[in-house]
């Protein structure tokens, strides 16, 4: 939830309905399948989605917490590119339903302050009562502390906490949306997977201490970095449901796309250092790659705001992500199978093969890694590396044979993500250059990777292929 966001107000929290209409609506995916087998009428099939879009509107409604974040973590890539455009209008419901009710009112907001800090309140030498910011779990105000530090006031909405902690009590609750809405794109996945990786990030993200500790982290990690700004929490003026940082000024998503190319292109290298670093470096990965998390400055920084959505790594599972990359990179095909065996994704079963895997990665990095350099991110391009790599409709392409570990479950969607911001800032740049330094297999040719591998090198930290003192 970055600090410069329109506020997406949230209202007072709403019970969750009870599971049994949910359910039987869920049925829609199977009754997508039954029309496109029965009449292959594409049009009929989106007509059905937008009448039940609006039917979901209201349903999601009553389970604001743990749905509307769900729908935030599928909501980074744009269905559309999948080809069916199935889940398309589910997330237009979303969205809308992010707008739909008032923020919390003054007297609320200072009551939450009062309760969670007491004393510690004093710290406020002004406070802006309007929020610049809000969302499903909390709102962010701009206050200024006693010793002129001007700071960010995260205020989470009270309630919200033990409505989502309650819904993830519901077990089903969960996996039922994730099926329906990854029916409704025509993509097969293991449900129980993805849900069990999105519940332990949601209850992370209502948990303000949690994120605290987070910000700590990444701000230690990117102590005196050149081009990578993090905030500093501010522990005295912080508490169970009120998180205080330091504020980081710069342009929001809507102005940087307006920016002079070049600057675009900077910013657009800064994104894709940062999320690949910070497990190349360390184990952290940063799952949530929204603009609004972003501040845009022009001096070619950026600056990271929200932290509620981070993956701690285990030491063998971030090394292999970038042993896999690699061996992608480097057209070792059979390295390419051992590696995602042992990483989990396929049985000792398994008949998919070395070729198979090796084709169904491609598309991912053709289109950028293989391109001529330096390659252009385009709608086009992430379109086509989208349909690619979730092959809708074949029930042999390879994603639809393999296992989806919890602790990589997410890690597709951060890269697509990522790609979709570049885009976004129609960002040209020599992609696989980049790569090939954030690896440590040669040395950087841009700018920022020659400030960036200085900084490393000061440091002392650890590259992406070094073994991290980490469990």
């Amino acid at each position: 939830m970055g600090q410069h966001d329109k506020p997406v107000p949230l209202g007072r929290v709403r019970r969750t309905m009870p599971l049994a209409g949910f359910a039987a609506r869920s049925a829609g995916g199977r009754l997508v399948a039954g029309l496109r087998e029965k009449a292959g009428d594409e049009e009929a099939v989106g007509r059905f989605h937008e009448r039940n879009a609006e039917r979901y509107t209201e349903l999601l409604g009553h389970s604001k917490g743990v749905l509307m974040k769900a729908g935030q973590i599928l909501s980074m890539v744009d269905t559309r590119a999948l080809g069916n455009g199935g889940y398309w209008p589910y997330q237009k419901a979303l969205a809308r339903l992010q707008a739909d009710a008032p923020p919390m009112h003054p007297s609320l907001v200072h009551q939450v302050l009062d309760e969670e800090l007491g004393s510690a309140v004093r710290y406020f030498a002004e406070f802006d009562d309007e929020p610049i910011a809000a969302a499903s779990v909390g709102q962010v105000h701009r206050a200024v502390l006693f010793d002129r530090r001007e700071v960010v006031v995260k205020i989470q909405y009270p309630g919200v906490a033990q409505a989502i902690r309650a819904d993830l009590a519901n077990t089903e609750l969960l996996a039922t949306f994730l099926r329906f809405a990854t029916a409704a794109a025509g993509i097969q996945a293991d449900i129980r997977v993805l849900a069990r990786e999105a519940a332990a990030r949601i209850s992370e993200e209502v948990d303000y201490r949690h994120e605290a500790a987070t910000i700590t982290a990444f701000t230690e990690l990117y102590g005196g970095h050149p081009f990578i700004r993090i905030p500093e929490v501010v522990p005295e003026a912080s508490g169970d449901r009120v998180l205080t940082m330091t504020y980081l000024d710069g342009m929001d998503w809507a102005a940087a796309q307006q920016a002079d190319q070049d600057l675009k292109n900077t910013w657009a290298e800064v994104i894709l250092r940062f999320s690949h670093s910070n497990y190349r470096h360390a184990n952290l990965l940063h799952v949530d790659p929204h603009p609004g998390n972003y501040q845009f400055n022009s001096d070619g920084t950026v600056g990271f705001v929200d932290f509620g959505c981070v993956k701690v790594l285990p030491e063998l599972k971030r090394w292999l992500m970038v042993a896999l990359v690699r061996a992608v990179f480097e057209r070792r095909e059979d390295d390419y199978r051992t590696l995602m065996a042992k990483a989990g994704f396929l049985g000792a079963d398994s008949d998919l093969s070395a070729e198979e895997l090796y084709q169904w990665q491609s598309p991912m990095w053709h289109e950028m890694i293989a391109a001529p350099q330096p390659a252009t991110f385009t709608s086009e391009s992430i379109a086509r590396t989208v349909r690619g790599y979730f092959g809708l409709r074949d029930i042999r392409h390879p994603i639809n044979r393999i296992k989806a570990p919890e602790d990589f479950a997410f890690v597709p969607r951060l890269q697509l993500a990522i790609f979709t911001l570049c885009a976004g800032l129609c960002a040209t740049m020599p992609v696989r250059a980049i790569y090939d330094d954030m690896d440590g297999v040669a040395e950087p040719k841009t700018e920022l990777g020659k400030l960036h591998h200085a900084w490393v090198r000061e440091r002392g930290l650890p590259g992406a292929l070094d073994h991290h003192d980490h469990p």
